[in-house]
């Protein structure tokens, strides 16, 4: 696929005054090419676990990938390489997520036929997913969401604090009482009858 190929209908309703301001050159096509296929999959997986919507998910993560190219002031991959450019996509995609929940939802889960949700947990889900995926539900979309930067991207405090714009000092009390919380939900569950300690 030729990146450049999607920037004229995204700069289409852009104001006459800010398509006239020079740009940088755009990415050259395999250097992208190559940061999508490495970052495609974890940016998805931190949106879905944390949004808890793969739909969701998929739209986000697209919508991220056309923002990071089309950024006024892009990280150089070249220059600032990967890891930079891949905790700015987080940030990217961290920021639509926030948006996405503050906006009045216009669907609800009660319209999805319940036989289709359970068809697609049922086969989506592994073994340690059956596990987690309970838990990791209950709890709020913020300590989700930093329990998988921490945790399954490997984000130090200082990345997740970038990456989700909260005080850096606080973000190892948040991860504390998130990964508490979590602690705390599957003792509860491998409690439940029927359920093997």
């Amino acid at each position: 696929m030729n990146w450049e190929s999607i920037l004229p209908n995204v700069f289409a309703g852009v104001a006459p005054h800010a398509a006239e301001a020079p740009m940088d050159p755009p990415m050259d096509n395999a250097v992208f090419a190559g940061f999508y296929q490495r970052s495609a999959r974890p940016l998805w997986a931190y949106l879905a676990r944390t949004s808890g919507d793969p739909a969701l998910a998929d739209d986000l993560m697209q919508e991220s990938f056309v923002r990071f190219l089309c950024a006024s002031h892009p990280v150089s991959l070249q220059a600032e390489g990967e890891v930079a450019g891949r905790r700015y996509l987080f940030r990217i995609a961290t920021n639509l997520l926030r948006d996405h929940w503050r906006r009045p939802q216009s669907a609800s889960i009660e319209e999805i036929p319940e036989e289709f949700l359970a068809a697609t947990a049922s086969s989506a889900q592994s073994d340690s997913q059956a596990v987690l995926g309970p838990a990791l539900a209950q709890l709020r979309p913020r300590d989700r969401q930093l329990l998988w930067l921490a945790h399954a991207e490997g984000y130090s405090h200082r990345e997740i604090a970038e990456i989700t714009g909260l005080a850096s000092a606080s973000i190892r009390l948040l991860l504390f009482r998130a990964r508490h919380k979590i602690a705390k939900l599957l003792r509860e569950q491998s409690s439940l009858p029927g359920r093997q300690a």
